[in-house]
Parts: C-alpha cells; structure tokens; sequence
C-alpha cells in the first residue's frame, strides 16, 4: 500500500472532527459507520507501516504488541482532541465564543500537542529496544506523515474563532 492510500484512509480520521453544519460529532450516528471507518484506518495503516519497514520475524514479533500499545495511547489523544473540536463546535455555533473560552480551548489543545510529544518521547527507547535506529526512526517518520495529514484536513475544516 502507498502512502496515497495511506491519506486517503487518514481522511477518515476527520470523523473525529464535530460536523460544524451539525454541530455535533459524527460520533453520534447510530449507523456505527464511525466505528468501521476507524477499524478501516487501523488496518490501512497498519498496512503502509509493515510495507515500510520490512521487519525481520524477530523484529516482527517484538514490534507489533508496541505497535498496538502505541495505537491505544493515540486514540487516546485523538479522543481528546475529538472532545476540544466537539466544545469549540459548540461555542462557534452558538456563537457565544468568549475571550475567556477560547484562552481554555487553545491551553487545553496546546496540553493534547504537549502529551503527544511526551508519548513520542516515551515510546521512542522502547522502539529502539526492538528495532534498529532506522527502522525505528522510519516508523515515526510514518506516524508524523500520518498526523500531518489529519492535522492539516482538521484546520480545513475547523473556522477561524471570531
């Protein structure tokens, strides 16, 4: 799998972001097509990765729980930003956006930025205890691209405050 596919999969991801006609998440849809479209990103991803970093059996076999641990840490992340873009949806359609609010919105997503790096940060002697630097660097070159593209769709999507 190429990374094109890779950002087309990842614009999945902005189902996290409120719909701001809606004013609610997609999240909500009973239909649970955010749950697959989350489970198709996982995989597609999970793809690209394994395509990208030709892991010997050994290194495979070390990797992959991190991986997954890793994953979970982010969907963390994702949940909380999810969470910010629901709140700051919330204020912008309603219109009652304050100074005061949005000052609370941006140190609350600049604590998410913040605890992403520290997860990183974490994760990287872990990774260099079952890969080798190349790979391990590699892998989070992959993550960055991943972040990049859903970070850049996001602020597409998400108005300016006023």
């Amino acid at each position: 799998m190429k990374i094109a596919n890779l950002i087309a999969a990842a614009a999945a991801l902005l189902l996290v972001a409120p719909s701001f006609a809606q004013g609610k998440p997609p999240a909500n849809r009973a239909d649970g097509s955010m749950q697959v479209l989350r489970e198709q990103l996982m995989k597609d991803k999970k793809q690209v990765v394994s395509a990208n970093l030709d892991l010997t059996q050994a290194e495979a076999k070390t990797f992959w729980p991190l991986y997954e641990e890793y994953q979970k840490e982010l969907h963390r992340v994702n949940d909380r930003i999810a969470v910010l873009l629901v709140a700051y949806a919330k204020e912008h359609n309603a219109g009652s956006l304050t100074d005061a609010k949005a000052i609370k919105l941006i140190e609350a997503a600049l604590a998410v930025d913040e605890d992403e790096a520290k997860l990183r940060r974490a994760f990287l002697p872990r990774l260099a205890k079952v890969l080798p630097g190349r790979k391990a660097a590699r892998y989070l070159q992959i993550e960055n691209k991943v972040r990049a593209i859903v970070r850049y769709e996001l602020a597409a999507e998400v108005p300016l405050a006023r």
